[in-house]
């Protein structure tokens, strides 16, 4: 499932980043990177996300979310 698909209040661990190159890097720098897990904050209008990565509060756009593959964390795949 990709980011834009979970759930306020959940936390879910990620598989993979599928968005441009230079978006990826920067995500990769702000602590984005595979097996890292992140907690989903809140859901804005318009699908814009808020999610919480290693203590860091981070807003992503409908276009990024939709592009980061994720599992739902508990479900055995580490």
């Amino acid at each position: 499932m990709t980011l834009f698909e979970t759930e306020k209040g959940k936390q879910y661990r990620i598989k993979g980043l599928y968005v441009d190159p230079g978006i990826t890097r920067r995500l990769q720098a702000l602590g984005l990177n595979d097996g890292t897990v992140i907690t989903v904050l809140n859901r804005k209008h318009q699908g814009a996300l808020i999610i919480q990565v290693r203590g860091t509060r981070l807003a992503l756009g409908k276009y990024i979310s939709s592009g980061i593959e994720v599992s739902e964390e508990g479900e055995g795949t580490r």
